[in-house]
């Protein structure tokens, strides 16, 4: 088996993710980390994955190319070369939330907080919300952070977020 990266952005449309993740089965495929989620009103799918060492990138791309769910698709499938498994900074230890009114630099300037104290931002996610009360960016970010940095990397969380006007929410991330 040999290690492949998948990525997939297309219109939305219900049952997208069920075509590819049924394609990728059908020709072998065993899906590793992936990632769905709605970019505005569209689609992006991103996975890794193994697949049996006869089947081409070209051959992967071509299949998944002729759902028809995927008639509109970009579909792009590449040799995945770095490690399959995660790194001990890969696994989020915490999640912060922060929600509030957006501007230009803001997440440049959140994030860099996380990285100037050595934490490790494994995965975000953010949307902007129409609300009653005027629009909204809410922000989700699960970090790793390293062992007895905790109580620094929230606090300067928690201060970077009042001082921009942001809510402020943290917690430990949970396994199941």
């Amino acid at each position: 088996m040999k290690q492949l990266r998948i990525h997939v952005s297309c219109p939305d449309d219900r049952g997208l993710l069920a075509a590819v993740a049924g394609r990728i089965f059908e020709l072998g495929g065993d899906l590793g980390d992936a990632t769905f989620a709605l970019l505005g009103e569209e689609a992006d799918f991103t996975c890794v994955c193994a697949v049996p060492d006869a089947l081409s990138e070209d051959e992967l791309e071509r299949a998944l190319a002729a759902l028809p769910a995927l008639e509109k698709a970009d579909v792009s499938v590449r040799a995945f070369r770095l490690g399959y498994a995660h790194a001990q900074h890969g696994r989020a230890t915490h999640v912060v939330q922060m929600r509030g009114q957006d501007r230009p630099g803001l997440l440049a300037r959140l994030a860099e907080g996380f990285s100037d104290l050595g934490a490790n931002v494994v995965r975000f996610d953010a949307e902007h919300e129409d609300l009653a009360e005027g629009r909204e960016y809410a922000m989700r970010f699960e970090v790793w952070v390293p062992k007895g940095r905790e109580e620094a990397v929230l606090a300067n969380a928690a201060n970077t977020a009042e001082t921009l006007g942001l809510r402020f929410a943290s917690s430990v991330a949970t396994r199941d």
